[in-house]
């Protein structure tokens, strides 16, 4: 696999012809829509088999291997008649075979009911896990109906585990910590709940749970430690898994809302999994940044590997982006916007999109018909293949995507290039 870049003068027939790719092979892998309108900037996935490299000056076969992604022994297994592998010269010809994988991982990745089923289907091949968010619970314990049957389904026949979501989320609503602490605080409604669970799990066939618990109040964080013993308690001998989504911490001590409780060395020590949320640093109310900047997201990284197990970890990663109008101003609503549409969005206005290092992320400015500026900060290639690779750095179990209710091609060449997905079922 390589990612390249758009440079002005460029066409797919020019970078095919480099890559020693069809043009179509572009095209189609990238499902580009306009292949006739490259937008500089734009990060491009090169697939391609083994393919025949000319030895330069300076090269050697370690330094070859690395560019290519590949291993010396595997250049040697494909080129037997190099019999020195020290001796290689300018002009000299040589097969490189294919980027070779790094690992395995396991993907797990959120959808909402009604996400198209043909999106659906063409996503779960590089799934473990389909989280269907979410059946909300009620003050009593009762949980809300959605209509998972088809996702439940369609994820099954395709060795696909599906998770039951539960959600603090009022009905109509938002996250409520009021909500939280109604159940939190009350064995009996507890015990309701935990009994609708198991019923829905067992009546749908779902594989396991996920508790979605969020701006739970912090004097109610020994509350839910108990609440998720409890539940673990109940679902593990019927052979259910249990996962918990966990806001993205820096530090045990992180003081807001959102994180204090949040109690990292617990979930990681009760749960099979733990879904960090590393996104939303840039959101829609908030000033214009980047989803995940990879920066803020190895923050995260770094403190959640001293208090949860590597392999119970799954790392967030945003499957979309926001368009800002610009100036900023406080309390303004970002638009947000899918990974592809965002390179469409920069070919109609003959935008160059730019690559901020420090966040790994693309990001590019226009100007609208009423001659309003915007910048558009989103996810490419480039940003996706960072991320991925945190997962191999850490030692991790692996990701979680919010969501997969846009497909992103790209994404899942990645992915599917640099790891083997684990298959439950």
């Amino acid at each position: 696999m390589d990612i390249y870049v758009v440079k002005p003068g460029d066409s797919i027939y020019t970078i095919g012809r480099q890559f020693g790719v069809s043009p179509e092979k572009i095209i189609r892998d990238n499902e580009i829509t306009n292949p006739g309108r490259l937008v500089v900037g734009q990060s491009l996935v090169i697939l391609r088999d083994n393919f025949r490299y000319t030895v330069v000056a300076g090269d050697s076969l370690y330094s070859i291997a690395r560019k290519y992604g590949t291993t010396v022994q595997s250049i040697l297994d494909a080129n037997p008649q190099i019999t020195n592998p020290s001796a290689i010269s300018p002009g000299q010809v040589i097969i490189i075979p294919p980027t070779e994988r790094i690992g395995t991982l396991e993907v797990n990745g959120y959808a909402f009911p009604n996400i198209n089923l043909d999106v659906l289907r063409r996503t779960l091949p590089y799934l473990t896990y389909l989280s269907i968010f979410s059946y909300q619970v009620r003050p009593d314990g009762s949980l809300s109906t959605i209509n998972d049957t088809p996702l439940i389904q369609a994820a099954r026949a395709a060795r696909v585990a599906p998770l039951m979501v539960i959600t603090n989320i009022e009905e109509g609503g938002s996250f409520s910590s009021q909500l939280a602490r109604t159940i939190l605080t009350n064995q009996q409604v507890q015990d309701t709940l935990i009994n609708n669970v198991i019923e829905t799990l067992r009546s749908k066939n779902y594989y396991g749970l996920d508790i979605d618990f969020e701006y739970i109040f912090p004097e109610d964080r020994e509350e839910y430690n108990n609440f998720l013993r409890k539940v673990v308690a109940r679902l593990r001998p019927l052979g259910y898994t249990v996962t918990s989504a966990l806001a993205p911490k820096t530090s045990a001590d992180q003081p807001g809302l959102l994180y204090e409780a949040h109690d990292y060395p617990v979930h990681g020590a009760l749960l099979n999994h733990v879904i960090l949320m590393t996104y939303e640093w840039g959101y829609t109310y908030g000033p214009p940044k980047a989803v995940a900047p990879i920066n803020e997201v190895i923050k995260v990284l770094n403190y959640a590997v001293t208090a949860i197990p590597r392999d119970k970890i799954l790392m967030g990663i945003p499957n979309y982006g926001y368009d800002w109008t610009l100036p900023y101003v406080k309390g303004t609503a970002a638009r947000s916007i899918a990974n592809t549409a965002a390179v469409d969005l920069a070919a109609r206005y003959g935008a160059v999109i730019r690559y901020d290092e420090k966040s790994q992320a693309p990001f590019f400015n226009y100007f609208d018909a009423s001659g309003r500026q915007h910048v558009v900060w989103f996810e490419d290639a480039r940003s996706m293949d960072a991320k991925l690779r945190l997962v191999n750095r850490y030692n991790l179990g692996g990701v979680s995507y919010w969501t997969i209710n846009r497909f992103f091609p790209q994404n899942w060449l990645v992915l599917n290039s640099l790891y083997r997905v684990e298959k439950k079922l």
